[in-house]
């Protein structure tokens, strides 16, 4: 472990997350909000279901009622013993009766509803033949930025998957690369992971040499050579939030080549989080880094956006990437993350969580970004 564990969320910080939702559904022009089991019902909730089924389980939320969780009555008891179950009200039911009838009497019958994107197709459908005149958007859609502006205490826990994510790289960059296999260094990563905390390890990747410059390879059986660059792009969820973080190795002494583009990546990721204000727009963030890259002669290298979102899953809004003209305030968090890929040859990702603040950005990853030589 590295460090204790942040605050735990209460039935308090659950029903101001509820309360907040169900005003920006008012917001924007919504009748309420229906969330399905997923990270939207486990952030609003803290409940999340053992086994998500056909039988139908969902949050109702609207401004100026209660909060209400439709739920099987056989796994009621443990819905009972979500954290945020007291800021809620349980409505069971049970194998035979129609759910969807019960949950209709809850809804304004020509609403428009924001609706959580994993819900299942069969419940949407069967609420629109429960109420014909209503409508839906998906959250996404509707409310992209519902989840993105982050707490105090939500911070915390990124924060600490951040710091495990860097006590991580701190220990796998001590052990040999060169002579095994991708797949060797990935599990010691996923291992390392789970020694610091991370109950979940969503992605592992190990890119060496030719297969660096393929931004999402997936670990495999080529094994690492002495001369490679290795790119290194890890995460998973610590106390329900995640982490993310890239750096690039290199085994052995690297040659002026790949020094320079090391180099220039580095100094597009430093940009890129230097743009990191209140006001400015997420394409401000993109084009910093970009800049840096084509200046140097490698902007058709760079082939993937500068960031995301990250919170109670690795990927979410909001996106660095040119066109989003959303403005950074305080609490969001995101990666910036540029890279150069170039085919048949190498590939470098630098990758940073960093956290809006009143003044600028304040990084959650704070391991070294220089070149390290590995064995």
């Amino acid at each position: 472990m590295t460090g204790s564990r942040p605050a735990r969320f209460t039935a308090d910080d659950y029903r101001a997350r509820m309360r907040r939702a169900a005003r920006a559904a008012e917001d924007a022009g919504l009748a309420g909000l229906l969330v399905a089991p997923g990270p939207d019902l486990v952030w609003l909730t803290g409940y999340a279901p053992t086994a998500v089924t056909e039988r139908l389980t969902l949050l109702v939320l609207a401004a100026g009622q209660d909060p209400v969780l439709v739920v099987p009555a056989l796994e009621a008891p443990d819905a009972a013993h979500a954290v945020g179950a007291p800021a809620l009200t349980l409505r069971d039911w049970t194998d035979g009766k129609d759910p969807y009838a019960a949950t209709a009497s809850l809804l304004e019958p020509t609403g428009r509803f924001g609706v959580s994107d994993n819900a299942w197709a069969l419940h949407l459908l069967a609420l629109q033949r429960a109420l014909p005149d209503t409508s839906y958007i998906s959250l996404t859609e509707g409310l992209p930025m519902l989840r993105a502006v982050k707490d105090a205490a939500e911070l915390a826990h990124l924060a600490a998957a951040g710091a495990a994510a860097d006590a991580t790289y701190e220990e796998i960059r001590k052990v040999p690369f060169g002579g095994r296999r991708e797949s060797d260094v990935a599990g010691d990563v996923a291992d390392l992971l789970r020694r610091f905390g991370h109950s979940q390890v969503d992605f592992t990747i190990v890119a060496s040499g030719p297969n660096g410059a393929n931004p999402h390879h997936e670990a495999g059986d080529r094994v690492i050579e002495r001369g490679d660059m290795v790119v290194l792009d890890f995460g998973g969820l610590l106390h329900g939030y995640g982490s993310d973080t890239s750096r690039t190795v290199h085994v052995g002494e690297p040659d002026a080549e790949r020094r320079r583009v090391h180099d220039i990546v580095r100094e597009a990721q430093e940009a890129g989080f230097r743009a990191v204000r209140p006001g400015a727009a997420c394409q401000d963030v993109d084009r910093a880094a970009r800049t840096v890259i084509a200046e140097a002669g490698y902007g058709e290298y760079f082939i993937h956006r500068t960031g995301h979102g990250i919170g109670v899953t690795t990927h979410e809004p909001p996106y660095m990437i040119e066109g989003e003209e959303l403005p950074l305030v305080p609490g969001m968090c995101f990666s910036v993350e540029p890279g150069v890929y170039l085919p048949g040859r190498f590939g470098v990702r630098i990758e940073d969580i960093v956290t809006v603040t009143d003044g600028g950005g304040r990084r959650l990853n704070n391991t070294t970004r220089e070149l390290v030589i590995v064995d």
